[in-house]
């Protein structure tokens, strides 16, 4: 952010110079920065409470919502206050303010370090993983024991990242590494690995097909800034004399939903199931992907009623607030889903790969939004052939049907959510 504020602020207005410093900052610096952040904050977060109190454990299935509350928190007050500065004071002071924030979140995440809950790093989780596949390639042909006592594994008091004892039991999916009881001068990881070390490759294995699932999810919610922002404006922002931005929907609405999930749908779910979360992860975050369809086909509607009304069958410009029920639908699948999918992956993932799962999750966005792309752009080339202005045209959506676009993404969403069903069904839990 210095780097960005700095080149605004001192260097020559589109000289080279400026460029270099700007785009070092944004693409080399911010990358590597948000890449340290975003995966390893959530699960910091989460560490703080103790699984072993039924109480803390409570409070840490609230505290994903809760997390997710204070980042929209920032992206409200990004699209809002900054942008608001930006438009009156420039862009050297709109950098320069959120650079300040960044030192701020500095200064109080040093303040209160030395009372967090750090656990101790346990080596390279990829690593571990490539150990396991090492020692299976070698023991390809080695028999296994008749039981599961003959398998390697540390003894029960051995300390793990949290505390606890954290064997993994031994299960017959996917693969069966033996590791057997022969003996070693050493502790040679390359030739014999734990059966907890193994089970972990193995809840990796497992979760992959869900975490697939998040992909398809992600660039279904990419419209929200992307062809929601297009539909936006081309119809009426204002009201009265104030005018609404278009992307100012979607931040508001996930702070409604925040906490109405933690404080209504989650206590009514308890009563309802019995289950002290209220629902799984899985199944919230497959409310999240049923949701997503639902976003599409309100925004196809929504989009049908604006072709007509621009062609001169109603109004001659719909309102914006037209878009309301589509943002609040997209926050309400957000909310299921963002979350439920950070829940899965920090609960599920062994407690040495908690980070590295976090940041599997958070890769389905980029994914996600890398195939939105790749869709966009096959739909441009397929609906343009012959010379025809296409579903997606550049210069006037009056001319498309964006509106058959999104009831392809409906129709790609619902394929994922089947999908989904059959994976979550087939997905066996870690036991630990």
């Amino acid at each position: 952010m210095a780097a960005m504020s700095f080149s605004a602020s001192f260097l020559k207005v589109h000289g080279p110079s400026q460029s270099a410093v700007f785009f070092l900052g944004l693409y080399y610096m911010m990358a590597i920065g948000a890449g340290g952040i975003k995966p390893c904050v959530s699960s910091l977060g989460a560490d703080q409470f103790d699984d072993s109190s039924p109480a803390e454990r409570l409070k840490k299935n609230s505290f994903f919502n809760w997390f997710f509350f204070a980042i929209n928190i920032g992206s409200f007050i990004a699209g809002t206050g900054v942008v608001w500065v930006q438009h009156h004071y420039g862009w050297a002071v709109g950098l320069w303010l959120p650079t300040l924030f960044i030192a701020l979140a500095i200064a109080s995440f040093l303040m209160g370090s030395n009372k967090y809950r750090v656990q101790k790093p346990l080596g390279s989780p990829i690593v571990r993983v490539f150990q396991v596949i090492v020692a299976a390639i070698r023991k390809w042909n080695v028999g296994l024991p008749q039981g599961d006592s003959l398998l390697h594994e540390l003894p029960q008091k051995t300390p793990v990242a949290d505390g606890h004892n954290g064997i993994i039991c031994s299960t017959h999916q996917f693969l069966v590494v033996v590791s057997s009881t022969e003996e070693l001068s050493g502790s040679d990881l390359w030739r014999l690995c734990t059966v907890t070390q193994v089970e972990e490759l193995k809840v990796i294995i497992g979760m992959l097909p869900i975490w697939a699932n998040g992909i398809v999810f992600f660039a279904v919610m990419a419209q929200f800034s992307s062809t929601f922002l297009e539909q936006g404006r081309t119809m009426n922002k204002h009201i009265g004399a104030f005018g609404i931005p278009p992307a100012s929907f979607n931040a508001v609405s996930v702070l409604i939903w925040v906490p109405v999930y933690d404080r209504v749908v989650v206590p009514t779910a308890r009563r309802l199931t019995g289950n002290a979360r209220g629902i799984s992860e899985l199944q919230r975050f497959g409310t999240g992907l049923l949701l997503s369809i639902a976003v599409m086909v309100t925004a196809a509607l929504v989009e049908t009623r604006r072709l007509a009304s621009a062609h001169g069958e109603g109004q001659a410009s719909m309102s914006i607030l037209w878009q309301v029920p589509q943002y609040f639908l997209v926050a309400a699948s957000v909310v299921f889903a963002c979350v439920g999918q950070a829940e899965f992956f920090y609960n599920e993932a062994p407690a040495s790969m908690r980070s590295l799962c976090s940041a599997l999750s958070l890769l389905t966005v980029a994914l996600g939004s890398y195939l939105s792309s790749l869709v966009v752009t096959t739909v441009v080339c397929v609906t343009t052939r012959g010379g025809k202005t296409g579903w997606i045209p550049d210069d006037d959506l009056n001319k498309g049907h964006l509106d058959r676009f999104f009831w392809l993404l409906a129709a790609l969403g619902s394929l994922n959510l089947a999908v989904f069903v059959c994976c979550a069904r087939r997905y066996k839990r870690k036991n630990v």
